[in-house]
C-alpha cells in the first residue's frame, strides 16, 4: 500500500474539531463528527491493507492483530496509567468507582457498551469521565474482530459476493442508525451495529481503489471539483451540526460522503491534496491518535479539579497542552512500538497481556471497593453504604401496588431517582408509625392518563400525592391540582435541586475543613427553579433550594463535613437527613405528617 500523505492530513482535519468541540468552543458545534471521519479513514486503510495482503496470499491474522496492538495499546496504556494516578487523588469515591468500571471496559474495548448502560454523551456527568472518548476505540476494535474474519472466509468461499454482502450490511446499518437516532439515541451513538456503515463506507473506497490503482474515478478535470466538494461537506458539518443533530443518521452522510470524495478524488495536484499534504496538516495527522487519546482526559481532569467551569482561555491552554503531550507520546511511545525491529512480536504480546491484566485488575478493585472511600473518610466502609446511588435505590422497598393500612396517612410519592430521594428525605426525618408510603416511578404525570386498576386504586386511596421529579413543562399541573381538591386530597410538587458544577474538589480538603462547604449554583438550576415557582401555586409547591441556599451558593457538605450529594443531583443519606430536616420538617407537607401521630 503506497503512502498517501493527504490521508494523514485528513486525520488532522478530524482531530482538531473534536478537540475544540470538547474544549467547549461553540463555533465547533459539530466538531464531534471528527470521530465519524476517523471511522471512514480507518475502514479505508484497514480494508486496503487486508485486501492487498489477501491478493498476494500474504495475510496473517496474527500479524494483523500484532499491528493493531502496536498501533493502539502502548499510547492507550500510557494515557490510562496517567489517568489512573490522577483519578486516585482527585476523584470522589462515586466517580472513582465509575472510573474503575471504565478502565475495565476500555481495556477490553467495550467502553461504548458500558456508556450505553450508564449515561448519555451530552450529560454533565460525561464531562467528568476521563476515558469517555475511548468508546470509539471500542467500536473500531469490535469491527476489527469481525471484519478480517469475514474477509478471510469470503476470499476463500464466496469472493464474488463479498461486495454485495457488505453493501447490504451497510444499508441495514445506516437504516438502523436513522431509526435509532430517533428512538434509541444513546445506544445508536455508541454501538457498532449503527456505526458499522461508516467503517464500511471507507472499506468500499479501499475495495474500489485496489481494483483501479488510481485515486480518482473520472477524468482529471473533475477531480478538483469532487475533492473540493468533499472538503466543503466536511467543514460544513463542523460548523452547522450541533448536539441537536441526530448522529449517526442520514445527516451523518454529509461528512462521511465528504471524506469518501476526498479519499477517491484528492489525487496529486488537486487543491485539497496540496493542502492536506502540507507539513502542518501531516504533522498533526501523525500525532492525531495520541492527540485524540490525551484531549479528553486533559479536559476532564481540569473540570474535576475546578470549582467552576474552566474559562475559554484555560481551555485554549489545555488544547496546546494536548498537542504537546500528543507529540511526546507519539515520538517516545507510538513510534518506537510501530518501528520494525525495535520490539519483538513476543515482547509486544507479553507487554499487552501484562497491562491488560493490570488494568482489568485495578479497575475491578476500584469498582469492588466503591472508589476507596477510606481515602477521604476513616469510616469509609460505613460511609460508602450511605453515599452511593445504591442508597437512593433503597426507596424501591416502598414500590407497591396498593396501600395496606387503611388507618394510616397514605402518601403516594411519584418520580424517578428524584422521587427516591424524596422517599429517603421523608423516612430519614419523620416517624412512620401511622404513615404508609407507596413509591412509583412508572406512572404518567397526568392523572387523566391513569387507567389501570393499580393507578386508579392508588389515586383513590392516597391522602397525599407528591410529584417529586422535576417538571418544568407545566403539563397537567392545574388539572391534577383541581382533581385532588375535588377529592379532598393534598398534592405537592417538589422543587429542583442541584449542587453545582463539580464536587470533586472536596477530596483535596483536609477532613476538618470539609464542614459547611458551598458551590455556586448553576444558572440553569436557578432558571429551572424560577420556572417551577411560576407554574405551581405556592401552597402546592415544596421548594428545596430556597431553604438551603446562601445567596447564590448551595451547600455540598453538612455540619460534619459529609457530602450531601454523591453526584451533584442525588442525595446521600446525610443529604437526605440534612435537606429533609431543613426543607420538609416545618413545611405544609411536614405538618401533615406530624399531625398523623
Amino acid at each position: 500500500m503506497r503512502y498517501r500523505p493527504e490521508i494523514d492530513g485528513l486525520r488532522a482535519v478530524a482531530v482538531i474539531p473534536v478537540i475544540m468541540f470538547h474544549a467547549g468552543y461553540k463555533i465547533f458545534s459539530g466538531g464531534f463528527v471528527g470521530v465519524d471521519i476517523f471511522f471512514v479513514i480507518s475502514g479505508y486503510l484497514i480494508t486496503t491493507i487486508i485486501i492487498s495482503e489477501l491478493d498476494s496470499n500474504n495475510f496473517s491474522i496474527l500479524s494483523f492483530y500484532e499491528r493493531r496492538m502496536r498501533r493502539i495499546l502502548p499510547a492507550l496504556f500510557l494515557v490510562m496509567g496517567v489517568s489512573s494516578i490522577l483519578s486516585y487523588f482527585l476523584m470522589l469515591p462515586d466517580e472513582l468507582e465509575n472510573f474503575g468500571q471504565s478502565v475495565v471496559a476500555t481495556t477490553l474495548f467495550s467502553n461504548n457498551i458500558l456508556l450505553v448502560l450508564t449515561s448519555g454523551y451530552w450529560s454533565l456527568e460525561s464531562e467528568f469521565k476521563p476515558l469517555l472518548h475511548t468508546w470509539s476505540l471500542g467500536v473500531e476494535e469490535q469491527y476489527y474482530i469481525i471484519f478480517p474474519i469475514f474477509l478471510i472466509m469470503g476470499w476463500r468461499h464466496f469472493k464474488k459476493y463479498i461486495l454485495s454482502i457488505l453493501l447490504f450490511t451497510a444499508i441495514l446499518s445506516i437504516c438502523a442508525a436513522q431509526w435509532g437516532a430517533i428512538n434509541k439515541p444513546e445506544a445508536t451513538f455508541y454501538l457498532l451495529p449503527t456505526r458499522g456503515w461508516e467503517l464500511l463506507l471507507g472499506s468500499f473506497a479501499g475495495l474500489y481503489l485496489i481494483k483501479t490503482s488510481e485515486v480518482f474515478l473520472v477524468k482529471n478535470t473533475y477531480t478538483q471539483l469532487f475533492s473540493l466538494l468533499g472538503f466543503i461537506l466536511v467543514f460544513f458539518s463542523f460548523f452547522s451540526f450541533s448536539g441537536e443533530t441526530p448522529n449517526p443518521s442520514f445527516y451523518t452522510l454529509v461528512p462521511t460522503i465528504g471524506v469518501l470524495l476526498i479519499i477517491l478524488f484528492a489525487k496529486e495536484g488537486t487543491f485539497v491534496n496540496v493542502l492536506l499534504s502540507s507539513r502542518p496538516f501531516v504533522g498533526i495527522g501523525l500525532i492525531s491518535y495520541s492527540a485524540y487519546l490525551w484531549h479528553f482526559p486533559v479536559f476532564a481532569f481540569m473540570r474535576i479539579y475546578s470549582v467552576e467551569p474552566p474559562s475559554s482561555i484555560a481551555s485554549g491552554v489545555l488544547c496546546i497542552l494536548t498537542i504537546i503531550l500528543a507529540y511526546i507520546s507519539w515520538k517516545f511511545i507510538e513510534k518506537p512500538f510501530r518501528t520494525k525491529g525495535v520490539f519483538s512480536r513476543t515482547f509486544v504480546f507479553i507487554f499487552s497481556l501484562s497491562f491488560i491484566v493490570i488494568f482489568v485488575g485495578y479497575g475491578y478493585f476500584l469498582h469492588k471497593n466503591h472508589g476507596i472511600p477510606t481515602r477521604m473518610y476513616s469510616d469509609g466502609k460505613i460511609y460508602s453504604n450511605d453515599m452511593y446511588i445504591s442508597y437512593n435505590e433503597k426507596a424501591f422497598r416502598f414500590k407497591k401496588n396498593l396501600f395496606e393500612d387503611q388507618n394510616s396517612l397514605k402518601i403516594l410519592i411519584l418520580g424517578n431517582s428524584f422521587g427516591r430521594d424524596f422517599v429517603n428525605m421523608t423516612t430519614e426525618n419523620f416517624t412512620l408509625n401511622k404513615i404508609e408510603i407507596v413509591y412509583r416511578d412508572d406512572f404518567d404525570r397526568c392523572f387523566s392518563k391513569w387507567n389501570s386498576p393499580v393507578e386508579k386504586s392508588l389515586l383513590n386511596d392516597a391522602n397525599v400525592i407528591v410529584f417529586a421529579s422535576v417538571d418544568t413543562s407545566g403539563e397537567c399541573v392545574k388539572e391534577n391540582i383541581n382533581l385532588t381538591y375535588e377529592k379532598g386530597k393534598n398534592i405537592f410538587y417538589v422543587g429542583t435541586k442541584h449542587f453545582g458544577y463539580n464536587l470533586n474538589w472536596i477530596v483535596r480538603l483536609d477532613s476538618e475543613k470539609r464542614r459547611h462547604q458551598y458551590n455556586p449554583l448553576l444558572l440553569e438550576t436557578l432558571q429551572q427553579e424560577e420556572k417551577m415557582t411560576s407554574l405551581i401555586p405556592k401552597e402546592n409547591y415544596l421548594p428545596l433550594l430556597s431553604h438551603i441556599t446562601n445567596g447564590n451558593l448551595v451547600p455540598i457538605t453538612d455540619e460534619e463535613g459529609k457530602l450531601i450529594s454523591p453526584d451533584r443531583k442525588h442525595l446521600t443519606k446525610y443529604g437526605a437527613q440534612f435537606i429533609g430536616r431543613i426543607a420538609l420538617v416545618n413545611s405544609s407537607y411536614g405538618n401533615l405528617l406530624k399531625s398523623s401521630k
